[in-house]
């Protein structure tokens, strides 16, 4: 069954769009939202059947767990355990935006993302639709509307032509703004650490660290999926 496709242009269509990816997000399927970065295949984070099935649509394993988009700052709190101080200058900077932080995992947390060894990567995304769907879902578990492998999709079209079967609801924004994937930083140490090179310039992340006398890491270590969200 092929996802139904819902446009964004009119006030009437955005409620629309909004509330059948909500009814959608609520039963547990996969819906397809644009962000400010790529399209993005989001589920429910604290329905694990959901996740399964949207690693499952991506041709993804649990090795390989979905980041975490919110709607709000604070959200990151309830989600985040041992956050170093370095993480609010960026988070002041950058969110909205596109700049992924990977934390340490509240221990309580009843979800299941995958093999996240204890952390969770969580982005709060620079679009407004977007963020009006998470405002009515509470936190997606949210990777690039793409099958592995493929580039991410920027546009509609390319999320239905990759995923279209295996999503209920497209929430169509038209092409995306940015269409560059967020870059990721490690926060889980006493020093930031790049993940990956992204939107976001390491030289301007650095320049928000300068007061605290830290730079951002640069070992390209560290294995990511080169198209998440």
């Amino acid at each position: 069954m092929s996802a139904e496709r819902f446009p964004t242009e009119t006030d009437e269509q955005r409620e629309a769009a909004l509330e059948a990816a909500g009814q959608a997000v609520r039963l547990g399927r996969l819906v397809v939202l644009p962000t400010d970065t790529v399209y993005g295949v989001g589920a429910d984070a604290f329905d694990p059947s959901a996740v399964t099935r949207l690693l499952g649509a991506k041709g993804r394993g649990r090795e390989m767990p979905p980041p975490v988009l919110v709607g709000t700052k604070g959200t990151l709190e309830a989600l985040a355990t041992r956050v170093p101080p370095y993480v609010a200058p960026l988070v002041e900077k950058f969110w909205p935006g596109a700049l992924t932080i990977v934390c340490h995992q509240q221990p309580s947390l009843q979800w299941d993302l995958g093999e996240t060894r204890g952390t969770v990567a969580v982005r709060m995304p620079d679009h407004d639709v977007a963020r009006a769907l998470l405002d009515r879902t509470g936190p997606l578990a949210v990777s690039s509307a793409n099958v592995s492998g493929q580039p991410a999709a920027l546009d509609a079209d390319e999320a239905v032509a990759m995923l279209g079967e295996a999503v209920a609801v497209v929430v169509d924004g038209g092409p995306a703004p940015g269409g560059v994937a967020s870059t990721i930083i490690d926060a889980t140490g006493p020093r930031p650490r790049l993940l990956r090179a992204g939107a976001i310039p390491v030289e301007d992340i650095d320049a928000v660290l300068v007061d605290l006398g830290l730079t951002v890491e640069t070992d390209p270590t560290e294995p990511t999926e080169p198209s998440d969200a």
